[in-house]
């Protein structure tokens, strides 16, 4: 079992660590910067493999790593978006199924997510496979007794310039004109780095509109409760949670969440949280950093004063 990971500009992608993890610790890093990318795995992987190449090219990617990973019974790909453009192109290259979406991988086969979450379904496959796995489902914790990673490059030849594959036809990869940064608006929760939550104690939907402002005044992402999102308050697919997107910010700020088992399951691990609650002793004031302890539709208009947000109602000066 192997852990195959696309990098970019020396960082390992959403879920990366949980995929060496899962595979026992042996890594092939693909792309840009791997041997600095190789570093944030250290206490996760004991075995590191590197092949450096500019760009991404699932499709000429593929048609080189074919042999080099048909030896493997499973490989196992992050489920973020790299991931998800190249494990369909290498399992095809390589003739095998394709597991994706997996909450968790065994040698035999996976347990694998359907319906949005709600039904989870455990696959038997005879023989080897190509899974990809579920940011935020297993976490990555590292142990000390091990050691810095010593990345190994791959000595495989390069591609041609437009890739070949196992066939001998042509790979065809499309032409990257630009790489636009994401929205913090619109991008996948379970993608983004910041996140600015509510729950019921923001109190209506006109407060939670403000917040969702706020958030991207402050270049974050929104998000709530499954509870705001059964009152329409939010699309369902901004909602964190068990039933909703696992996600795994740098930094997490809950307004008016109490910390429900259901919404603080989907947290993954924030590396920073803040929570604001008039309840100080609720699981979610717990959880956090920083606990702010007053009225979060208060702090919200508050935000929004200074970060001259429009908010329905309110006086101009």
């Amino acid at each position: 079992m192997i852990a195959l990971v696309p990098v970019r500009a020396g960082r390992l992608p959403l879920g990366g660590a949980e995929a060496v993890a899962e595979a026992g610790g042996r890594a092939l890093l693909v792309g840009d910067g791997t041997v600095e990318a190789a570093v944030e795995l250290t206490g996760v992987a004991s075995d590191v493999r590197t092949w450096e190449q500019a760009g991404f090219s699932p499709g000429a990617w593929s048609a080189v790593l074919g042999p080099v990973l048909r030896g493997e019974d499973v490989v196992i790909l992050p489920n973020a978006p790299d991931g998800r453009d190249l494990a369909p192109r290498l399992a095809y290259a390589l003739d095998l199924p394709l597991l994706a979406g997996a909450v968790a991988v065994r040698n035999d086969g996976a347990t694998v997510a359907r319906q949005g979450g709600l039904i989870m379904e455990d696959i038997v496959v005879d023989g080897p496979f190509v899974a990809t796995l579920q940011p935020g489902v297993r976490g990555a914790e590292a142990d000390p007794a091990l050691e810095a990673p010593v990345p190994q490059p791959l000595d495989i030849d390069q591609p041609r310039e437009a890739g070949v594959d196992l066939s001998g036809g042509r790979a065809v990869d499309a032409e990257v004109i630009e790489v636009i940064p994401p929205d913090p608006a619109t991008m996948d929760l379970s993608e983004a780095p910041r996140i600015v939550s509510g729950g019921a104690g923001l109190g209506s939907k006109a407060t939670m509109d403000v917040l969702g402002q706020v958030a991207e005044a402050l270049g974050c992402s929104a998000g709530g409760t499954r509870v705001i999102t059964d009152w329409g308050w939010l699309p369902f697919e901004r909602q964190i949670g068990t039933t909703g997107v696992t996600v795994h910010p740098e930094l997490y700020l809950a307004f008016g969440i109490s910390g429900a088992v259901q919404h603080v399951a989907g947290l993954g691990d924030p590396a920073h949280v803040i929570s604001v609650n008039t309840d100080a002793s609720c699981p979610m004031m717990s959880l956090a950093d920083l606990a702010v302890v007053t009225d979060a539709p208060a702090l919200v208009a508050e935000l929004a004063r200074r970060l001259e947000v429009d908010q329905p109602g309110a006086e101009h000066d």
